[in-house]
């Protein structure tokens, strides 16, 4: 397995990520439209938030777990289970990139 190519995905999934979270979060702050002064209309945003937060919070997770995958391949561990040390199946770095775990610690 190339490190470099799982680098580079690994990048590119997180600018993607970064670009996403941030547009997010300027929906929530309504930058780009005002929260309507419609009391019904206003509900309907504000569920539109909750589940804009829920798809915020989880490009940040992911954000998080590739960083951690980054500096993995920094450290020259990436290869390696975090939790019992052996070898990672190729085929599930190219499925999860920013895995830590190998399958059976996984579960």
């Amino acid at each position: 397995m190339e490190l470099e190519t799982i680098r580079k995905r690994l990048l590119a999934r997180r600018e993607e990520l970064a670009s996403r979270a941030a547009a997010t979060d300027a929906d929530l702050r309504h930058e780009h439209e005002p929260l309507s002064a419609d009391f019904s209309e206003q509900v309907v945003q504000r569920e539109n938030e909750d589940v804009l937060r829920g798809l915020g919070d989880a490009a940040r997770g992911e954000l998080a777990r590739i960083n951690r995958a980054l500096a993995r391949i920094d450290a020259g561990n990436y290869l390696s289970c975090a939790v019992c040390g052996v070898e990672i199946d190729p085929r599930r770095l190219q499925a999860v990139p920013y895995t830590d775990r190998c399958t059976h610690c996984a579960h």
